[in-house]
């Protein structure tokens, strides 16, 4: 089924055709003042450019042909031309009950998308630099797969460059390796010991070879050997990477972000070398100054666009060689239709020369989409990204606990804990933390910085993750005490007070196409966000449970039973679940 507006663009444009005008031309959009009317088609006025003619003259003659629709209680003019609409309770109900998916249409007809919203480095704790990605990302992922895409979400890690060498190189020159090689996999003490260990070690490897050139040499050296695969180089960073994963699958796991590929800069190793000399013998990758770079500058630019460097001097290869070589895997593998870079927007240089660089030698073709789809950074209260008390970088799974201990106190001070086991007050607790944390992310534009407060972002009112769950939980302890195992086979018989909430649940599909059009979700956000505030308004001026009229109490009841629907499948596909009790 599709959207509401899209029926009634349909329709509109329908009755432009019958006056020889573009179809097009009838699209409709909710009023941008509901006072007025419910919908509107601003139309005639650009029509009135091609008749060569008065808007309001073409108004009026789309008018007259509405107005013998009896879907519409009123077509009229406003202004000087624009159609004002508004639906029949009848019809409005009867949209409402035959939904189903939620009236969003499969927009992606199984289009094949790969999502690239990871890129923690192993053998590195991950930190809140690495927040947004993931809960953008997984966001698109979830919301894309709704919609009938063919979704594939890759981590991406960085796990084959010189920060190995540095840390490898050190345990060897302690004679430490067996702190890696001994680690068993499976037992969670280990990985967390050997994770830890790594977090202290790495920063004192790369310090001392900062300063020291032969250590930087050594640690170049190492790597080299290590992308040969030779031992023990290769046997210690395969644990590395493993224990590396154990952990990111956690901390991720805590977040509930999912990934469908665990791969990383070393799966496409093998890839390079072919690469790049096929890309040497077509005339797109050039010698210059003992590095193999590829021109990308054109005549149009405004800007300077430096080439893409695929090997240094050296013989070392760069971040976008490697990214290159994984675009290469991604085509031979899952031939995607498109391919979505959620990564920091600081970094557009880097994807301007990729998507150039792969466009240029016909590794994608013009079919296939490439998008950066760039974030901005969390801030503290003080503007500046956001850090420790110390001034360090914050650890990923130091910030979830800071939510949880969040959430446990907002929910002591409102008095919501007091009958509850203690599992199943962790369980709302970390649930509470979580929503708290992804929706003040997500809630924001997603090229815009944001303030990260976890005092306001945990507080049960204004728009933050755990009022809409406060919504939620409210709507779903009204259900569990009526009797709605029937609801379904019930009329829906839309009374004035319930119009506007009705109306707003016909939104749904157009806020998930607005999202995916924009790859944004704080336009899904937006809508929750609505909702949940119309469920509360007409939850105040309603009665539900306590109306003698047993239809209206029945209709109010479906009306309730679905705005909870909505809102969950909308928190379910950000990313956010619903407790039982709050």
């Amino acid at each position: 089924m599709t959207s509401l507006t899209d029926i009634l663009s349909d329709i509109v444009g329908v009755a432009f055709e019958a006056q020889d005008l573009p179809k097009e031309l009838g699209e409709v959009r909710v009023s941008d003042r509901p006072d007025l009317a419910q919908f509107q088609c601003n139309g005639a006025m650009a029509a009135a450019k091609i008749a060569k003619t008065n808007p309001r003259e073409i108004a009026q003659k789309i008018t007259n042909y509405l107005s013998e629709n009896e879907i519409f209680a009123k077509v009229e003019i406003a202004g000087p031309g624009f159609i004002n609409l508004d639906l029949t309770d009848e019809y409005l109900s009867k949209f409402i009950l035959e939904q189903n998916h939620f009236g969003v249409a499969n927009l992606g007809s199984q289009e094949t998308v790969v999502l690239d919203y990871g890129g923690p480095n192993i053998a590195k704790a991950m930190h809140v630099g690495h927040l947004r990605a993931a809960i953008i990302g997984d966001a698109l992922r979830r919301i894309m797969n709704f919609a009938g895409y063919k979704t594939l979400g890759d981590v991406h890690m960085g796990d084959w460059g010189t920060h190995l060498g540095m840390l490898i190189g050190d345990y060897m020159r302690e004679n430490k390796q067996s702190i890696v090689l001994d680690a068993d996999i499976q037992n969670e003490s280990d990985v967390q010991n050997l994770m830890n260990d790594m977090a202290t070690r790495y920063p004192k490897a790369s310090g001392a070879a900062k300063e020291d050139e032969a250590l930087m040499q050594e640690a170049r050296d190492i790597t080299m050997k290590l992308q040969n695969k030779e031992e023990p180089y290769y046997q210690i960073w395969q644990k590395i990477r493993e224990v590396s994963v154990a952990g990111m699958k956690k901390t991720y796991g805590q977040l509930g972000v999912h990934f469908d590929l665990w791969k990383g800069e070393a799966d496409v190793h093998d890839y390079i070398a072919p690469m790049v000399e096929k890309l040497k013998e077509k005339g797109f990758a050039i010698e210059d100054d003992g590095a193999i770079i590829v021109p990308l500058a054109a005549n149009d630019d405004n800007k300077k666009i430096p080439p893409m460097i695929l090997y240094k001097r050296d013989g070392a290869v760069m971040y976008g060689t490697t990214d290159c070589a994984t675009i290469v895997e991604r085509m031979k593998l899952y031939n995607p239709d498109r391919i979505i870079y959620i990564v920091d927007q600081r970094q557009a240089l880097h994807f301007e020369q990729l998507f150039r660089t792969v466009r240029k030698s016909s590794i994608v073709s013009d079919q296939t989409e490439l998008t950066h789809a760039g974030f901005g950074t969390m801030n503290g209260k003080d503007g500046k990204p956001f850090k420790t008390r110390e001034g360090g970088v914050m650890r990923l799974e130091d910030l979830i606990q800071m939510g949880i201990e969040k959430a446990n106190k907002r929910l002591e001070d409102a008095n919501l804990s007091d009958d509850l086991s203690q599992e199943e007050h962790d369980d709302i607790a970390h649930k509470v933390a979580i929503a708290a944390i992804k929706f003040a992310d997500l809630q924001n534009p997603r090229q815009a910085d944001y303030i990260f407060d976890l005092d306001k972002l945990t507080s049960f009112e204004g728009k933050t993750g755990p009022y809409l769950l406060y919504q939620a939980v409210r709507i779903q302890s009204l259900l569990r005490k009526a009797d709605t195992s029937d609801l379904d086979r019930q009329d829906l018989s839309i009374q004035e007070s319930d119009r506007s909430l009705a109306l707003l649940l016909s939104e749904f599909p157009d806020a998930i196409s607005l999202t995916i059009r924009h790859y944004a979700p704080h336009h899904l956000c937006d809508y929750l966000y609505r909702l949940a505030q119309a469920y509360s308004s007409f939850y105040a001026q309603c009665h539900i449970l306590s109306e003698d009229n047993e239809s209206l109490r029945q209709s109010r009841l479906s009306l309730s039973k679905r705005t909870f629907e909505t809102l969950q499948k909308g928190l379910e596909i950000l990313g956010i679940e619903i407790p039982e009790r709050m």
